[in-house]
């Protein structure tokens, strides 16, 4: 007899995820679980990607998840469908960046893992603001039975109208957002591509916008440029692979712009929350009030 469908989810490449139960084990990507976690759903497991480290999940990139309780599956070329599979998931949760690719699985491997789970791709790509990124995990975590709390909202609400208020004069501080590339250099993000960013633009933030050229997402320049464009606040990318801040202590370029900034630790591949979105709020409204 063939199972009864009692959940099923619609994702973004258009494809419908079924079950023949609401699912309650879920393996996710770590952006993906950490979004899941402030809706009220705790992952059973959570995988990275090609750039995260296969035995030690991205701590910038997790959020509020507790870790101690959360499997971590890996990362890269250890993700093959044995390695996400063990630990029994009934849903696979994951993002991509447009045309339905599976960020951080090979295309092998997340055909094969369809075979055996039911898998939900979540479109976080650059076509989308944030806000609508923000509703589709808000539509699966009610259909998987948990809601984000109202207050979070509310928290959101006071954190854009804190920014608003603080971005309404004409002087407006210059802000910067990079990810640290090594000692010589550092990719300036074009603010225009990242749904983060283009909210601050929204809310009336001052972005720097690096000069055209190659990259689509990043504009790769020498410290001294960089340091050239004399932000008053920098966004700077805090995850695993970016230079650490503590290893530009040395570089003389690095120290003038933290001298002369408020620097504001920065993750490109945001919680996808209303209450994470708000701390990123709060936080550039007070690089902006210092």
């Amino acid at each position: 007899m063939r199972e009864r469908t009692v959940w099923e989810f619609s994702d973004d490449r258009g494809q419908v995820a079924s079950a023949g139960r609401r699912p309650t084990r879920v393996l996710a990507y770590v952006q993906a679980g950490a979004t899941l976690w402030d809706h009220g759903i705790r992952p059973s497991g959570i995988f990275g990607s090609g750039h995260d480290d296969p035995a030690v999940p991205d701590a910038a990139k997790t959020g509020s998840l507790p870790l101690t309780d959360v499997a971590y599956a890996g990362a890269g070329a250890t993700l093959d469908v044995d390695a996400l599979l063990s630990g029994e998931p009934d849903l696979v949760v994951a993002v991509s960046y447009g045309g339905g690719q599976v960020y951080g699985l090979d295309p092998e491997t997340a055909k094969h893992l369809e075979g055996h789970v039911p898998v939900v791709v979540i479109d976080v790509g650059q076509a989308r603001t944030l806000a609508e990124i923000g509703d589709r995990f808000a539509e699966l975590a009610r259909s998987l039975g948990a809601a984000e709390p109202a207050a979070a909202t509310q928290e959101l609400d006071a954190a854009r109208d804190r920014l608003r208020a603080l971005t309404s004069g004409a002087d407006r501080a210059r802000v910067l957002a990079l990810s640290p590339a090594g000692q010589e250099q550092a990719h300036l993000a074009r603010p225009r591509m990242w749904p983060e960013l283009r909210v601050l633009a929204e809310l009336g933030v001052c972005l720097v916008e690096p000069a055209e050229g190659p990259g689509a997402n990043w504009s790769t320049v020498g410290w001294a440029q960089a340091a050239a464009l004399r932000p008053a606040v920098v966004l700077a990318d805090i995850r695993a692979n970016a230079t650490p801040l503590d290893e530009l202590r040395t570089n003389e370029r690095w120290t003038s712009v933290e001298r002369s900034a408020r620097v504001v630790p920065w993750n490109p591949e945001p919680v996808c929350s209303a209450r994470a979105h708000a701390r990123f709020l709060d936080l550039v409204a007070d690089a902006l009030e210092a």
